[in-house]
């Protein structure tokens, strides 16, 4: 069995743009046993009055690793300069794959926005390989109708009791949503040598409290939880890269010459470029 090694509390929060009232659960930084998982965001929950004027955050770039977007409540409208774009709601799954490079933007949809709600989810960036970094972006919309259920367990990556997430990944990947009733548990399959970690999004559990970020051992193979009280949980498992990271803001390479790069071909339009009707409007 793995074991719990280290609890982390969720930091202060910060906004990203004027969308997203942001808690950073993980970053590779403060967190590099967790490859390939780099970042986690958790955010919300929070409440928004209508309004006309979509919140969120405008264009800006990515490269070198994927972003997955778990919404719980509220609505995210995107849109890239890949000619990508969508609306994801309560239950749905972005798994977006910056790759080489893009630009994109984020923001509540225009319906939310007029009728006003609880917004809430989490972001999660997965890190690309070497071989895959330069790989052209991609998306994946995995609608909460595709996401199988087995015994309060949402299947976004990976397998659970035979049954497979739909998300597409580079490296073997577990992602799961797991809600457990007061006094309930269940049996996690995870690999042997595999990274892996859970965030408590709400409730307790006998290893942590809400909010709070576990890390499991890499010995071992699976993992029981056993939930207190009602409890939202977010397993994350997957094959560590064993490669250098090198990050700085919305790139992550694998050298701080490929983080110069990126910025120069940014800076030369390589990535994409804004709409000129958005250039001036």
């Amino acid at each position: 069995m793995k074991t719990a090694q280290r609890i982390y509390r969720e930091p202060e929060g910060h906004w990203v743009g004027d969308g997203f009232p942001v808690r950073t659960v993980l970053d590779y930084q403060r967190h590099p046993e967790v490859s390939p998982f780099i970042l986690l965001d958790h955010f919300g929950p929070a409440d928004f009055l209508p309004a006309e004027k979509p919140r969120g955050v405008g264009w800006h770039p990515h490269r070198g690793f994927e972003t997955v977007t778990v919404l719980m409540e509220g609505e995210v409208e995107h849109e890239d300069t890949a000619g990508n774009g969508g609306r994801i709601g309560p239950g749905d799954v972005q798994w977006m794959t910056a790759g080489a490079g893009l630009l994109h933007k984020e923001f509540h949809s225009r319906a939310f926005t007029r009728r006003g709600g609880r917004f809430h989810g989490l972001q999660l960036w997965v890190n690309l390989p070497a071989r895959h970094k330069m790989t052209p972006p991609r998306y994946q919309t995995l609608r909460a109708a595709d996401i199988p259920v087995v015994d309060g367990v949402r299947v976004i990556a990976g397998e659970f009791q035979g049954r497979k997430g739909p998300a597409q990944t580079f490296t073997p990947i577990t992602l799961l949503e797991i809600r457990l009733r007061a006094k309930e548990s269940v049996h996690v399959p995870l690999a042997e040598a595999d990274s892996a970690a859970l965030y408590l999004v709400q409730g307790k559990l006998s290893v942590a409290s809400e909010r709070e970020l576990v890390i499991l051992s890499r010995s071992g193979a699976d993992f029981v939880l056993e939930a207190e009280t009602d409890a939202i949980v977010f397993v994350m498992s997957g094959t560590p890269l064993g490669e250098p990271v090198a990050g700085y803001g919305p790139f992550v390479m694998n050298t701080p010459r490929e983080i110069q790069q990126a910025f120069a071909d940014y800076q030369a339009g390589r990535l994409g470029t804004i709409p000129t009707t958005e250039k001036t409007s």
